[in-house]
Protein backbone atom coordinates (compact mmCIF):
# COMPACT_ATOMS: atom_id res chain seq x y z
CA UNK A 1 0.00 0.00 0.00
CA UNK A 2 1.24 3.22 -1.11
CA UNK A 3 1.46 6.06 1.84
CA UNK A 4 1.53 9.71 1.74
CA UNK A 5 3.97 10.47 4.57
CA UNK A 6 3.60 14.01 5.77
CA UNK A 7 5.67 13.82 8.94
CA UNK A 8 8.56 11.83 10.67
CA UNK A 9 9.73 11.60 14.60
CA UNK A 10 12.39 9.94 16.43
CA UNK A 11 13.15 8.93 19.65
CA UNK A 12 16.17 7.36 21.26
CA UNK A 13 16.51 3.58 23.28
CA UNK A 14 14.41 3.66 26.10
CA UNK A 15 16.36 4.45 29.19
CA UNK A 16 19.99 4.39 27.70
CA UNK A 17 22.35 6.54 25.96
CA UNK A 18 21.80 4.93 22.86
CA UNK A 19 20.52 7.71 20.33
CA UNK A 20 20.82 9.07 16.67
CA UNK A 21 21.66 12.84 16.23
CA UNK A 22 21.81 12.57 12.23
CA UNK A 23 19.90 10.79 9.68
CA UNK A 24 19.16 10.44 6.12
CA UNK A 25 15.31 9.42 4.35
CA UNK A 26 15.13 7.36 1.94
CA UNK A 27 11.81 6.18 0.11
CA UNK A 28 10.94 3.70 -2.18
CA UNK A 29 8.05 1.94 -4.12
CA UNK A 30 9.82 -1.15 -4.86
CA UNK A 31 12.29 -1.51 -2.22
CA UNK A 32 15.26 -1.14 -4.34
CA UNK A 33 15.40 1.91 -6.41
CA UNK A 34 15.68 4.82 -3.62
CA UNK A 35 15.13 8.53 -3.58
CA UNK A 36 16.56 10.31 -0.88
CA UNK A 37 14.17 13.12 0.62
CA UNK A 38 15.67 16.27 1.14
CA UNK A 39 14.09 19.36 2.62
CA UNK A 40 13.87 22.64 0.89
CA UNK A 41 17.51 25.02 1.27
CA UNK A 42 18.92 21.57 3.00
CA UNK A 43 21.84 19.33 2.08
CA UNK A 44 19.32 16.40 3.21
CA UNK A 45 20.38 15.42 6.50
CA UNK A 46 17.80 15.65 9.27
CA UNK A 47 19.28 16.42 12.62
CA UNK A 48 18.31 13.66 15.48
CA UNK A 49 18.22 13.47 19.23
CA UNK A 50 20.43 14.83 22.12
CA UNK A 51 18.65 12.79 24.52
CA UNK A 52 16.76 9.23 24.92
CA UNK A 53 13.58 10.51 26.01
CA UNK A 54 12.64 13.79 24.00
CA UNK A 55 10.44 13.26 20.60
CA UNK A 56 11.97 14.88 18.10
CA UNK A 57 9.22 15.60 15.00
CA UNK A 58 9.92 17.18 11.54
CA UNK A 59 7.39 17.96 9.48
CA UNK A 60 7.86 17.33 5.57
CA UNK A 61 7.60 20.62 3.64
CA UNK A 62 6.83 18.17 0.25
CA UNK A 63 5.00 15.19 1.77
CA UNK A 64 6.58 11.87 0.47
CA UNK A 65 4.46 8.88 -1.81
CA UNK A 66 6.12 5.98 -1.53
CA UNK A 67 5.25 1.69 -0.47
CA UNK A 68 8.72 1.76 1.50
CA UNK A 69 10.93 4.08 4.19
CA UNK A 70 15.13 3.66 5.16
CA UNK A 71 16.31 5.77 7.54
CA UNK A 72 20.54 5.66 7.44
CA UNK A 73 21.57 6.89 10.60
CA UNK A 74 25.10 9.61 9.99
CA UNK A 75 25.79 10.10 13.52
CA UNK A 76 24.61 9.02 17.21
CA UNK A 77 25.53 9.70 21.17
CA UNK A 78 29.60 9.07 21.12
CA UNK A 79 28.81 7.68 24.96
CA UNK A 80 26.86 4.78 23.88
CA UNK A 81 25.22 3.16 19.88
CA UNK A 82 22.95 3.24 17.66
CA UNK A 83 18.91 3.82 19.02
CA UNK A 84 15.77 4.59 17.74
CA UNK A 85 12.12 4.25 18.12
CA UNK A 86 10.51 5.75 15.18
CA UNK A 87 7.21 6.98 14.28
CA UNK A 88 5.66 7.83 11.31
CA UNK A 89 2.90 9.97 10.18
CA UNK A 90 0.82 10.49 7.24
CA UNK A 91 -2.27 8.65 5.42
CA UNK A 92 -3.41 6.03 2.80
CA UNK A 93 -2.65 7.43 -1.09
CA UNK A 94 -5.05 6.22 -3.45
CA UNK A 95 -4.35 6.80 -6.77
CA UNK A 96 -5.14 5.78 -10.72
CA UNK A 97 -2.40 4.13 -12.37
CA UNK A 98 -2.35 2.69 -15.89
CA UNK A 99 0.26 -0.21 -17.05
CA UNK A 100 0.50 -1.22 -20.98
CA UNK A 101 1.85 -4.11 -22.98
CA UNK A 102 2.40 -1.44 -25.63
CA UNK A 103 -0.43 -2.52 -27.61
CA UNK A 104 -3.02 -1.03 -25.34
CA UNK A 105 -4.41 2.01 -25.17
CA UNK A 106 -7.42 4.52 -24.04
CA UNK A 107 -9.29 7.57 -26.08
CA UNK A 108 -11.13 10.27 -24.68
CA UNK A 109 -12.98 12.92 -26.76
CA UNK A 110 -15.88 15.56 -26.05
CA UNK A 111 -18.92 15.05 -26.65
CA UNK A 112 -20.01 18.24 -26.94
CA UNK A 113 -17.79 21.37 -27.84
CA UNK A 114 -17.19 23.47 -24.72
CA UNK A 115 -17.18 27.25 -24.23
CA UNK A 116 -14.68 29.65 -24.14
CA UNK A 117 -12.18 28.13 -21.58
CA UNK A 118 -9.00 30.81 -20.71
CA UNK A 119 -7.35 28.22 -19.50
CA UNK A 120 -7.09 23.94 -19.83
CA UNK A 121 -4.49 21.52 -18.00
CA UNK A 122 -3.58 18.46 -18.38
CA UNK A 123 -1.52 16.65 -15.80
CA UNK A 124 0.09 13.23 -15.42
CA UNK A 125 3.00 11.48 -13.90
CA UNK A 126 4.78 8.58 -14.94
CA UNK A 127 7.99 6.62 -14.46
CA UNK A 128 9.77 4.55 -16.96
CA UNK A 129 13.80 2.66 -16.93
CA UNK A 130 13.46 3.65 -20.73
CA UNK A 131 15.14 7.09 -22.01
CA UNK A 132 13.24 7.76 -25.41
CA UNK A 133 9.60 7.44 -26.27
CA UNK A 134 6.53 9.20 -27.68
CA UNK A 135 5.11 10.33 -24.08
CA UNK A 136 1.96 11.77 -25.59
CA UNK A 137 0.46 13.16 -28.60
CA UNK A 138 -2.30 15.13 -29.71
CA UNK A 139 -4.17 16.04 -33.44
CA UNK A 140 -7.16 17.88 -34.20
CA UNK A 141 -8.94 18.24 -36.61
CA UNK A 142 -7.18 20.60 -38.90
CA UNK A 143 -4.03 18.76 -38.60
CA UNK A 144 -2.81 20.88 -35.67
CA UNK A 145 -0.85 19.07 -32.97
CA UNK A 146 1.27 18.99 -29.99
CA UNK A 147 3.28 16.00 -28.97
CA UNK A 148 5.41 15.28 -25.60
CA UNK A 149 8.34 13.09 -26.49
CA UNK A 150 10.62 11.81 -23.94
CA UNK A 151 14.63 11.76 -25.80
CA UNK A 152 17.70 10.59 -23.61
CA UNK A 153 15.69 11.16 -20.29
CA UNK A 154 14.73 14.48 -21.39
CA UNK A 155 10.91 15.84 -22.16
CA UNK A 156 10.98 17.48 -25.39
CA UNK A 157 7.60 19.09 -27.52
CA UNK A 158 9.25 19.26 -30.70
CA UNK A 159 6.47 20.79 -33.67
CA UNK A 160 6.73 21.44 -37.11
CA UNK A 161 10.63 20.59 -37.22
CA UNK A 162 11.23 23.14 -34.18
CA UNK A 163 12.39 22.44 -30.47
CA UNK A 164 9.32 24.18 -28.83
CA UNK A 165 10.98 22.84 -25.19
CA UNK A 166 13.27 21.24 -23.50
CA UNK A 167 12.55 20.31 -19.59
CA UNK A 168 14.38 17.50 -17.30
CA UNK A 169 16.70 15.26 -16.99
CA UNK A 170 17.07 11.63 -16.05
CA UNK A 171 13.40 10.93 -16.16
CA UNK A 172 13.75 7.60 -16.54
CA UNK A 173 14.82 6.73 -13.58
CA UNK A 174 11.77 4.59 -12.89
CA UNK A 175 11.17 7.13 -10.14
CA UNK A 176 7.64 9.16 -10.44
CA UNK A 177 7.57 12.88 -12.18
CA UNK A 178 5.03 15.40 -12.43
CA UNK A 179 4.05 16.94 -15.61
CA UNK A 180 1.02 19.52 -16.42
CA UNK A 181 0.35 21.11 -19.73
CA UNK A 182 -1.11 24.36 -19.21
CA UNK A 183 -2.73 26.40 -21.99
CA UNK A 184 -3.04 30.18 -21.26
CA UNK A 185 -4.40 32.36 -24.23
CA UNK A 186 -1.72 31.51 -26.79
CA UNK A 187 0.82 30.40 -24.32
CA UNK A 188 1.60 26.80 -23.30
CA UNK A 189 3.12 26.41 -19.58
CA UNK A 190 5.06 22.96 -19.63
CA UNK A 191 6.23 21.92 -15.65
CA UNK A 192 8.19 18.88 -15.01
CA UNK A 193 8.22 18.23 -11.24
CA UNK A 194 9.30 21.70 -9.92
CA UNK A 195 10.59 23.30 -13.07
CA UNK A 196 8.48 25.64 -15.45
CA UNK A 197 9.08 27.06 -19.15
CA UNK A 198 6.86 28.65 -20.71
CA UNK A 199 6.86 28.89 -24.77
CA UNK A 200 4.42 30.29 -27.31
CA UNK A 201 2.05 27.56 -29.05
CA UNK A 202 2.96 27.86 -32.91
CA UNK A 203 0.19 26.32 -35.27
CA UNK A 204 1.39 23.66 -37.75
CA UNK A 205 -0.53 22.99 -40.59
CA UNK A 206 1.46 19.70 -41.81
CA UNK A 207 0.57 16.28 -40.30
CA UNK A 208 3.51 15.33 -37.85
CA UNK A 209 5.42 12.09 -37.88
CA UNK A 210 5.62 10.19 -34.76
CA UNK A 211 8.53 8.23 -33.46
CA UNK A 212 7.51 4.56 -33.66
CA UNK A 213 9.23 4.20 -30.16
CA UNK A 214 6.96 3.49 -27.47
CA UNK A 215 7.06 4.76 -24.29
CA UNK A 216 7.80 2.19 -22.06
CA UNK A 217 6.98 3.06 -18.51
CA UNK A 218 3.25 3.80 -16.40
CA UNK A 219 0.90 6.92 -15.76
CA UNK A 220 -0.67 7.58 -12.45
CA UNK A 221 -3.99 10.17 -12.69
CA UNK A 222 -3.99 11.23 -16.49
CA UNK A 223 -6.01 14.59 -15.52
CA UNK A 224 -8.05 16.93 -18.25
CA UNK A 225 -8.92 19.46 -16.25
CA UNK A 226 -11.16 18.16 -13.39
CA UNK A 227 -11.58 14.84 -15.79
CA UNK A 228 -9.73 11.66 -14.25
CA UNK A 229 -9.38 9.82 -17.77
CA UNK A 230 -7.67 6.62 -15.73
CA UNK A 231 -10.42 6.42 -13.28
CA UNK A 232 -13.25 6.83 -16.47
CA UNK A 233 -11.89 4.16 -18.49
CA UNK A 234 -11.71 1.38 -14.88
CA UNK A 235 -15.50 2.39 -14.57
CA UNK A 236 -16.43 1.67 -18.27
CA UNK A 237 -17.51 5.43 -19.46
CA UNK A 238 -18.78 6.21 -22.58
CA UNK A 239 -16.59 8.87 -22.58
CA UNK A 240 -14.22 6.72 -22.89
CA UNK A 241 -12.89 3.70 -25.06
CA UNK A 242 -10.20 1.51 -25.08
CA UNK A 243 -8.26 1.04 -28.18
CA UNK A 244 -5.08 0.07 -29.91
CA UNK A 245 -2.72 2.71 -28.58
CA UNK A 246 -3.29 5.11 -25.54
CA UNK A 247 -5.26 8.01 -26.52
CA UNK A 248 -6.91 11.30 -24.73
CA UNK A 249 -8.79 14.11 -26.77
CA UNK A 250 -9.67 17.60 -26.91
CA UNK A 251 -6.74 20.04 -25.18
CA UNK A 252 -5.89 23.46 -26.10
CA UNK A 253 -9.68 23.16 -28.34
CA UNK A 254 -9.68 26.65 -29.37
CA UNK A 255 -6.34 26.53 -30.99
CA UNK A 256 -6.15 23.04 -32.42
CA UNK A 257 -9.72 22.20 -33.00
CA UNK A 258 -10.97 19.46 -31.08
CA UNK A 259 -7.54 17.30 -30.08
CA UNK A 260 -7.28 13.65 -29.78
CA UNK A 261 -4.43 13.18 -27.44
CA UNK A 262 -2.69 9.81 -27.99
CA UNK A 263 -0.27 8.56 -24.86
CA UNK A 264 1.74 5.49 -26.48
CA UNK A 265 2.94 3.46 -23.90
CA UNK A 266 4.32 -0.36 -22.93
CA UNK A 267 5.08 -1.26 -19.53
CA UNK A 268 7.61 -3.75 -18.44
Amino acid sequence: IRTQITAVATQGRYGSSDWLTAYLLMFSDTGHNWRQHRQEDSLGAFPGNSNADTVVQYKLEQPVIARYLRLIPLDWNPTGRIGLRLEIYGCRYTSDVANFDGSSSLVYRLSVRPSWMTTEIISLKFKTLKNSGTLLHAEGLRDHSLTLVLEKGKLLSPSGGQLLVSLGSLLDDQHWHHVKLERLSTHLNLTVDKNTQQVKLILIFTKPILSNRNFHGCMENLLYSDLNLIHLAKHNSPQVTVVVSYCVSAFLEHLYSNLAFRVHQKDK
